[in-house]
């Protein structure tokens, strides 16, 4: 069994109380994990120790900030076969999921590395009426990060790579259904020589959550607060933080629309949807929930599609398709696609739920009236929805609380950025998947799928505070006197 433990001044560090839980597989049921499990005052703590290492690290030069998250970059990547067994028996990810995400993980560390000099750099100088004006950018101080469980790697790098580069600490809240997975991050970027300090990591049990994240923001220290995970606990972050009246940078759910119009290649279409739609089990933010098809072009989609799937239902014990977070996320996705077919839609392949393993499912002629048409699956379902033409597939993509990721697929790249421009959406791919990252892209939602960015410059505004200062000459000419 895994022995996961909270990283506060050194790894290893146990509860004060002496608490801990159990993670289950999501597969066996079986226990693989004994975590500590943190609570209000082991918060403080990292928080504590987070505030005590900001000005060392904030003053550390430049270079020694970016020779320092290389080799921390290339401890994740040596760490990699680690991280897939641990997510193996955790979350029951598979092998080229996790190493996809240590691949975009690292990736982020090659953009960030830049960002230091960048902070330090920013100076607008000007002058007005004898009053010189320096405006500068500075780390705001400790920055609480919260990742989730369903791209582990990457989402955990994210929270904490940025906060870090533009000069602040980290605590970092990891999830407690991969607590091993998330404990070994944090002591591995550690191990690359950061201040005692400079990133810590507490665990909870799943009731402590809003107890702990409740702690963690009303610490003087913390100024920052940016979270991934649901729009549903997004919304309590949210909460939290205008209590203590700390910004907050939220990344959440989605229903991402990939549009299919009359004159798109139809073979790369259906390939870019059920990779979309399939890739780690349809549990991601960015994942494929609706095809929204021109009916000029349906029937021919369909087909290419569901030939896609033919490939995926038949690797049920393969690397490209494993089981979910746990039964009970299966068991909802079946009741959304028993939803579906008890209110017309129609069932083109998979749609069998075993334990935590769903199928890969496709489902056609899906309409607003079926739960699957609004409701965010995080599963492996694809819903295709009929549309008419143009103007009703954008109506369609926008029908959502949702606004995180879109796709167009057309021949006319003029015409698709036309159709981007009015997509309600934070990102739009042309003739490309839901499912694509660029660290060097800000990255982010609107709507319901939250506010702020992540991802290159976007980092400097939302991690940094932007100050103005000025010198000015003696004066008696004040409008009080006069």
């Amino acid at each position: 069994m895994f022995e996961a433990k909270l990283h506060i001044r050194s790894a290893g560090v146990d509860a004060r109380d002496g608490a801990v839980f159990e993670r289950l597989s999501p597969v066996s049921g079986n226990p693989v994990t004994r975590a500590v499990a943190a609570g209000p005052r082991d918060a403080q703590d990292a928080a504590n120790a987070a505030a005590a290492a900001f000005p060392i690290w904030h003053a550390m030069p430049n270079d020694e900030k970016r020779a320092l998250m290389g080799r921390a970059r290339d401890a994740l990547i040596d760490h990699t076969e680690e991280f897939v067994e641990i997510a193996r028996e955790e979350l029951g990810s598979t092998p080229d999921w996790i190493r996809f995400n240590v691949a975009i993980a690292a990736d982020v560390f090659n953009e960030a590395m830049a960002i230091p000099d960048l902070v330090t750099g920013f100076e607008e100088v000007s002058e007005r009426d004898g009053v010189r004006s320096t405006t500068i950018r500075e780390p705001v101080g400790v920055v609480l990060a919260i990742a989730p469980w369903n791209a582990p790697v990457t989402l955990a790098v994210r929270a904490i790579v940025w906060p870090l580069a533009c000069g602040n600490t980290v605590v970092f809240k990891g999830s407690e259904l991969c607590p091993m997975l998330h404990s070994r991050i944090v002591d591995v970027l550690c191990e690359a020589g950061l201040p005692e300090g400079a990133l810590t990591s507490v665990i909870h049990a799943p009731e402590m959550a809003e107890t702990v994240v409740d702690a963690l923001a009303a610490h003087p220290a913390v100024r920052r607060i940016n979270f991934t995970g649901s729009s549903r606990v997004g919304r309590r972050v949210a909460e939290i933080g205008a209590r203590y009246i700390k910004p907050c940078l939220l990344e959440l759910s989605g229903k991402a629309s990939l549009i299919v119009l009359e004159d798109a290649d139809i073979e790369a279409a259906a390939l870019a949807a059920t990779y979309g739609a399939y890739f780690n089990q349809g549990q991601i933010c960015m994942t494929t929930e609706r095809v929204v098809v021109v009916d000029e072009v349906a029937d021919r989609f369909l087909a290419a599609m569901e030939a896609q799937c033919a490939d995926l239902l038949a690797r049920r014990n393969g690397a490209k398709v494993g089981d979910l977070i746990s039964a009970d996320a299966a068991r909802r996705v079946g009741r959304l696609i028993d939803d579906a077919l008890a209110r017309g839609a129609t069932l083109v392949v998979g749609g069998e739920v075993s334990g935590a393993y769903v199928q890969p499912t496709l489902l056609d002629r899906v309409t607003p009236e079926m739960q699957i048409y609004s409701e965010e699956s995080f599963g492996p379902i694809a819903a295709i929805v009929r549309v008419e033409d143009e103007a009703e597939a954008v109506s369609v993509a926008n029908d959502t609380q949702y606004g995180l990721v879109a796709s167009v697929f057309t021949a006319d790249e003029a015409r698709g950025r036309a159709i981007a421009r009015r997509l309600e959406t934070g990102v739009c791919h042309i003739n490309g998947p839901t499912v694509y990252d660029d660290p060097s892209k800000p990255y982010g939602g609107v709507k319901t799928s939250g506010y702020g960015r992540f991802g290159g410059t976007t980092a400097i505004q939302e991690f940094t505070e932007l100050r103005w200062i000025t010198v000015q000459e003696p004066r008696s000419d004040y409008p009080f006197w006069t």
